[in-house]
């Protein structure tokens, strides 16, 4: 009773208190993001329309800062918005939600039980809308990594991967010790970042009949098979195959196709030399598979993919978006009545959906916008649920339907309505080449026009990628902290054409270092980067561009390179590049001027004066923590300030919380000590 009668007071003093002030805006009200806010994002991902189109199911990912964990659990939404529902609690985590054709269940992806169950790997699993727990479905040792409903509901295409014997050492031939065997290695790609050493080990389609759990194999070999879709009558299944007389030395991907059942031969349906990829989609009628098409094999690295149909039963494919000069990528939606299909496009810092005909032609635009937008799903009405965002919201779940957005799931609100968030602008800066390049200009909240401030050139990693108009914690938090941040989309980049993002070929950090010093340049003539107080860093390719550029010029008084490199030859057999190494520079016996052209920020690293933190994964496969460590080495043999951050078992994104958080204040913190210390 003495609480009640303390809570009674206190909002009776709080509604006095509040009558006493001037009326003030709820932006006044509001704080800056704080590192306390980063556990606090929900990522909304993979919404899935019910056949008959009244929900949306998705997975939302959340972090639990105390366990230093995350959790991913499955929701799902009314079509009016009205009704949001958390179908899964299970601490295990949950992903790729999928509706029976019926819509009677909602199967999913989890490993789950005790800890021999999970060893057995990742299994579908089923919830019954009508109520009760869900249901193991498969119990399939080594686990399933994808799966697709039979139309009739009857049976599932699942890949699963091949065991691996090292697994358990104590039941190989030869080798009873309870210590891992030997890695045996005697791949040309023998590498991959998180998979570790790669082995003869092969992903297949197996079919699973869901009244009797039994399953056989649908493909065989020494093949990766992968996206399984089913024909809309559910004799076939289209997929995805990298064969070849040595597939392991190309990236060349083709659209198969196989009757559905045991002992059937799979078909190719497409030739081209370079990566034909998807997931496929059927027409309607089930005479056409749309599918993407890359760029021929030498130019993998700088893929523009293209839309493209090809009859099912055999025959030349076509090209839908010859004259579009821009990234498609899927979902692909065909139209009920297969005369139009529907797409995503990467457009200058912004993701939309495009549509076209069967036959091809102009690319109709359907959204408009400083937004990306993902994961397109269809309805039986023809409207779509999808995910969209911008530069102050994260992507949520929204329907799309008479051209219009509307919100469905509201994960980020109450937190997000609390923060004052900062300005993201569209940059645009003019190289010494003449070149136009794009990218944002992110202010602090407070920003005062006609103040410079301290600003950081924020790279991007790929290059095939590009800063766009989507919620960026790293970007929000730096400008909370008094900095405005520039994020250029280089040449090499997404989203500006195919000879945009080939101008790299072959000659990484030349024209990449001219655009970011250029974007550098007009931010200082504009009156907005105080020239005195420039910082710069990067992850990946931005990690490797902070390199570059701190050896070619010196006027970042701070830099943080992430998971880069510079030595780029001591790459070749060290990280997982190869195949675009060898297609694109030259094995180095041949190419030894090239290699050591590129190569140029660690054999000058006597040229920089920038204070330097590196950072990366102990276990990055992908840009290997060597090459963190060997231009440490050298700034610290040449006396510039350096340090030398590794994050044990990690790969080459950091995935645990508290290491994310670290990684952020480490951010800080140097940036601080060099750019604002007696200012």
């Amino acid at each position: 009773m003495r609480r009640l009668m303390r809570f009674r007071l206190l909002a009776l003093a709080a509604i006095f208190v509040a009558a006493s002030w001037p009326l003030a805006s709820a932006q006044s009200a509001k704080r800056p993001i704080s590192l306390e806010d980063l556990t606090r994002i929900r990522s909304v991902g993979d919404p899935r329309r019910s056949p008959d189109g009244r929900w949306v199911a998705y997975t939302v990912g959340t972090v639990d800062a105390e366990k230093d964990k995350r959790n991913t659990d499955l929701w799902m939404v009314s079509w009016d918005g009205t009704q949001p529902i958390q179908l899964t609690f299970s601490p295990d985590g949950e992903s790729a939600p999928r509706w029976s054709p019926d819509g009677r269940y909602l199967a999913f992806l989890a490993s789950r039980g005790t800890d021999e169950e999970k060893k057995r790997g990742t299994q579908v699993w089923l919830l019954d809308r009508a109520g009760g727990e869900a249901q193991k479905l498969t119990d399939i040792k080594g686990g399933v990594g994808e799966y697709a409903w039979s139309p009739d509901g009857k049976r599932l295409a699942i890949v699963v991967s091949d065991e691996d014997p090292a697994a358990e050492p104590e039941k190989m031939e030869g080798w009873k010790r309870k210590a891992a065997p030997p890695i045996i290695i005697d791949l040309y790609h023998f590498k991959q970042d998180r998979e570790g050493y790669l082995k003869r080990l092969y992903s297949h389609l197996l079919l699973f009949d869901v009244a009797s759990r039994k399953s056989e194999a649908l493909t065989v070999g020494p093949y990766n098979d992968g996206s399984p879709a089913w024909s809309p009558d559910g004799t076939r299944i289209a997929f995805i195959s990298k064969r070849g007389p040595d597939p392991d030395r190309t990236r060349n991907t083709d659209i198969f196709v196989i009757e559905a059942k045991a002992g059937a031969e799979p078909r190719p349906l497409t030739t081209f030399e370079g990566p034909d990829s998807g997931p496929p989609a059927w027409s309607p009628d089930g005479r056409w598979i749309a599918y993407l098409q890359g760029d021929e094999p030498r130019f993998t690295a700088y893929d523009l993919h293209k839309l493209a149909i090809v009859p099912a039963t055999g025959g030349a494919p076509k090209i839908l978006t010859v004259g579009l000069d821009r990234g498609v990528s899927g979902p692909i939606i065909w139209s009920a009545d297969g005369k139009n299909l529907a797409f995503l496009v990467a457009d200058d810092r912004v993701v939309y959906i495009g549509r076209t005909t069967a036959e091809g032609g102009p690319v109709e635009r359907l959204t408009t916008g400083r937004r990306t937008i993902s994961s397109l799903s269809p309805g039986p009405d023809g409207a779509l649920a999808l995910l969209t965002g911008t530069a102050t919201e994260p992507a949520e779940v929204y329907a799309f339907e008479n051209g219009r957005f509307r919100p469905l799931s509201h994960q980020n609100e109450a937190w997000l309505g609390e923060l004052q968030l900062a300005k993201t602008e569209d940059f645009s800066s003019k190289s010494k080449d003449g070149t136009v390049v794009n990218g944002l200009l992110v202010k602090p909240a407070s920003f005062t026009p006609g103040k410079r401030y301290p600003t950081l050139l924020n790279i991007h990693g790929g290059p095939n990628g590009q800063d766009q108009h989507s919620f960026s914690f790293d970007r929000e938090f730096l400008a909370a902290n008094g900095y405005v941040v520039l994020a250029v989309n280089y040449r090499g980049s997404s989203g500006r054409g195919s000879a945009y993002q080939r101008a790299i070929y072959a000659d990484w950090g030349n024209k990449e270092v001219m655009d970011l010093l250029g974007a550098v340049d007009e931010a200082i003539a504009v009156g907005v980067a105080d020239p005195d107080r420039l910082g710069i860093g990067g992850w990946s390719y931005g990690g490797i561009l902070t390199d570059y550029t701190i050896a070619t010029d010196q006027r970042f008084k701070a830099a943080i390179s992430g998971a880069g490199s510079a030595l780029q030859l001591s790459m070749y057999g060290n990280d997982q590049y190869v195949i675009q190494y060898e297609l694109e520079i030259g094995p180095p016996w041949k190419a030894r001027d090239k290699w050591l052209k590129i190569s140029y920020p660690f054999l000058q690293a006597d040229r920089i004066k920038t204070p330097t933190l590196f950072m990366g994964g102990e276990k990055d496969f992908n840009v290997p923590i060597i090459g963190g460590e060997q231009m440490y080495q050298a700034l610290k043999s040449l006396g510039v300030e350096t340090q030398l951050v590794i994050y044990p078992g990690q790969f080459h994104g950091l995935s645990l919380p508290s290491y994310q958080r670290d990684r952020l204040e480490r951010y800080l913190a140097w940036f601080d000590k060099h750019l604002k210390a007696g200012k």
